[in-house]
């Protein structure tokens, strides 16, 4: 499943997932892409990558979604949770290290 709009994509590739673009989702939105994370989690793979880099901006209502996909990441002890964002993206570098507070196992890496 794919979700694009003019301002932003997410989309799996495999065992990736994709977020780009600039990201002010409404709560469809939200429903949608918690919905993906759900299916490829509950596929099962030993590692699910969250690819940030190419995420410009995410609002408070995205950062929300990243908070859930965590909590849900949790619930899945047997995938490893990868997430790669930017250190050179300000709201990536001040945000994404408080992900690992939320999920202990989560291995972040900042470019």
């Amino acid at each position: 499943m794919d979700i694009k709009t003019d301002d932003y994509s997410v989309w799996a590739e495999g065992t990736d997932l994709y977020f780009s673009g600039v990201m002010r989702p409404e709560n469809e939105a939200a429903s949608a892409i918690t919905s993906l994370v759900r299916d490829l989690l509950d596929s099962g793979p030993p590692v699910l990558t969250v690819h940030l880099s190419d995420l410009e901006f995410l609002n408070s209502q995205g950062r929300n979604i990243l908070v859930k996909l965590m909590i849900e990441a949790r619930n899945h002890p047997q995938v490893r949770m990868v997430v790669r964002g930017s250190s050179n993206i300000v709201w990536q570098d001040r945000s994404l290290p408080i992900l690992k507070r939320i999920y202990p196992g989560l291995v972040l890496l900042m470019d």
